[in-house]
């Protein structure tokens, strides 16, 4: 749906600058102008043949690299980005997802790896329909595509280059998960028990598509179908499960159907991947904001670390020689894609053109007591200062996400224009096991802002925040609890700035894509039509006659995940009310691919604070 005539917002004055140090101004600019990119993706037969992702042009768009020539080449050029690519498995091909100015509704398409300026995107698989992608894996001769709508999910595949025949459809949440070497088997991801949350998987029998193996932990224990063994003939799959309460790892075998649970010795939550041979798994340990990789070998069950900096991973595969190619950035140090190989060397693989952004502040730890548990925050405040400042409670989004020690040009920003930022992984993120990720079912945000006000008390009385100018600031769920916040908690907040959030829980769940709906349900146990006392008690427009402070929100027109009606609903009670309020609308979807919106935004959210506060704000 979309908003009928109603009154126009109030705008921002969004400045030319922030800074008047023409120094400072150009630091924090090239922060985020500073070209970009991702963790390549090769074709598994011509390895040599690669796709990535790169923002060097000021909006993110898919990039070929021929590695023996060292060659460059865009592929996509759209005036509102492209998410995301993949190579097919010869490396003629590469495959793109096509949606409309950002709402990732579409289909797959492809078109040549050598191609020129003048290449054409084609569907790259016959008989897909439009929908929202629900998974791909690229096989030699067959090809899994997955897609939803609001009728359901449907799993399918092409043999050959013909036409897709389905293989599985259900009214609830699934996803492609994993495609055997030798294409006979397919594993998918799905609710069918209702709890997206928590899915199942079914492997499924490519030449017929009957089932040849299940498996569903039961209520609260969800089972991730990551990857089979890449040898021909090989059938064990890699699982990811939750049996002890947090993220580990499991092979099931399908040509036994036995399974073996991996006593991996880290405390974190884990995830992993083959290494080429089958012999061994590169395992990501996450804890408390930080990653790890690790060797496990297979076989010995030997753990061996693998020497990277610390800080957080975006990404990390192995490449046939046995080299591991990672993203790796910290709050101080911007990110990079790296390339450790067997001998130990660790070299920087893929260098962006142009400068290189300056570095930032470090992130230190607090673990604060909270209503759940310890709440594990990572602050900072800007150089030279004692004493209380104003301070920006960045909260992040997902909910099942966290805030870790990685690069962020507006977490820096916001320390240059004067604030401390304090970012809190509130009961409902990931990485803290299963129980803290879960413990917001049933009653979502109102218990991650328990956990938001307890990090704040820990701010104020510890001297680092100023009470009278602390900003709640987020984007999707995020975004979501700074609406919620600033009426359940008006008492706290000074100033409010959410970015796509959900902003009247009802009207966003009749609007919302489908896998979101199903994600709803899992979350507060039902529809609005079954629990809507959850609906309505969770919801920013409940508590809309208690907000006080001056609110900012930003909103793509586009948006499937937060839509836009919902929060024209919230602005129309704000302006009802003679609330403060102002807000940003862009051409795009859920968040930006393009790099001045993005800067534009922050300026905007850090001059409308700074007034809001009474501080300066440059002309």
């Amino acid at each position: 749906m979309t908003s009928t005539t109603r009154r126009p917002d109030p705008v921002p004055d969004i400045p030319a600058s922030l800074f008047v140090d023409p120094a400072v101004e150009a630091r924090w600019r090239g922060r985020f102008t500073a070209a970009r990119v991702s963790v390549p993706d090769w074709a598994r037969d011509a390895p040599h043949h690669s796709v990535y992702s790169s923002n060097a042009t000021g909006t993110w768009e898919i990039y070929a690299w021929d590695r023996e020539s060292d060659s460059h080449r865009r592929v996509t050029d759209r005036p509102q980005g492209t998410r995301g690519g993949a190579a097919s498995t010869d490396g003629t091909a590469i495959w793109w997802f096509d949606d409309t100015d950002g709402d990732e509704f579409g289909v797959w398409v492809r078109e040549p790896f050598d191609g020129d300026a003048d290449a054409e995107a084609v569907p790259a698989v016959e008989g897909a329909a439009p929908g929202y992608p629900a998974g791909l894996a690229l096989g030699r001769r067959t090809v899994a595509v997955g897609w939803s709508t609001d009728d359901g999910s449907t799993l399918a595949v092409s043999d050959d280059g013909r036409p897709a025949r389905v293989v599985y459809t259900h009214t609830e949440d699934a996803g492609i998960g994993a495609l055997s070497r030798d294409e006979t088997l397919l594993a998918i991801s799905h609710a069918e028990h209702g709890d997206s949350r928590h899915p199942a998987i079914r492997v499924l029998r490519l030449a017929d598509a009957e089932t040849v193996g299940e498996r569903h932990d039961g209520d609260g224990k969800g089972l991730d179908p990551i990857e089979f063994a890449p040898v021909e003939g090989d059938q064990r799959l890699l699982v990811g499960h939750e049996r002890r309460g947090r993220d580990e790892l499991l092979i099931w075998d399908l040509a036994t159907d036995t399974e073996t649970e991996l006593p991996i010795d880290l405390p974190g939550d884990l995830s992993g991947g083959f290494y080429p041979d089958a012999s061994a798994l590169l395992v990501a340990h996450t804890r408390a904001g930080r990653t790890t990789l690790h060797r496990y070998d297979l076989a010995s069950g030997e753990l061996e670390d693998l020497p990277t900096a610390a800080g957080s991973v975006g990404g990390a595969e192995v490449r046939p020689d046995g080299t591991v190619e990672y993203g790796w950035s910290s709050a101080a140090y911007p990110s990079s894609v790296r390339a450790l190989r067997p001998d130990g060397t660790d070299t920087e693989l893929l260098v962006p053109p142009g400068d290189r952004p300056e570095p930032s502040v470090a992130l230190e730890d607090a673990w604060v007591d909270g209503p759940g548990g310890a709440v594990h925050a990572l602050w900072t405040r800007p150089a030279g200062t004692t004493g209380p400042v104003p301070t920006v409670f960045m909260i992040h989004g997902g909910p099942q996400a966290a805030d870790e020690d990685r690069w962020s040009p507006v977490r820096a920003v916001w320390v240059d224009a004067g604030f401390a930022v304090v970012h809190v992984n509130y009961r409902g993120s990931s990485g803290y096991g299963s129980a803290w990720r879960d413990a917001i079912e049933g009653r979502p945000g109102t218990t991650e802002l328990e956990d938001v006000a307890a990090v704040h008390e820990w701010a104020v009385t510890t001297g680092l925040a100023d009470p009278e100018a602390c900003v709640l600031e987020g984007w999707s769920w995020g975004g979501y609890l700074t609406l919620l916040g600033l009426g359940l908690q008006p008492e706290r907040w000074a100033v409010g700035c959410a970015g796509v959030p959900v902003a009247d829980y009802l009207a966003a769940y009749e609007d919302e894509m489908e896998p979101l709906r199903a994600f709803d349900r899992s979350l507060f146990g039902g529809s609005p039509e079954e629990v809507p006392d959850r609906y309505t008690g969770a919801s920013p427009l409940t508590y809309v006659d208690a907000v006080r402070a001056p609110v900012l929100v930003l909103a793509g027109e586009n948006d499937p995940r937060c839509p836009i009606r919902q929060i024209d609903n919230y602005l129309e009670a704000l302006a009802e009310r003679g609330r403060e309020y102002a807000m940003v609308r862009y051409d795009a979807g859920h968040g930006s691919l393009v790099v001045a919106e993005t800067l534009q935004h922050t300026v905007a959210e850090i001059a409308f604070a700074r007034r809001a506060l009474g501080l300066p704000v440059p002309a």
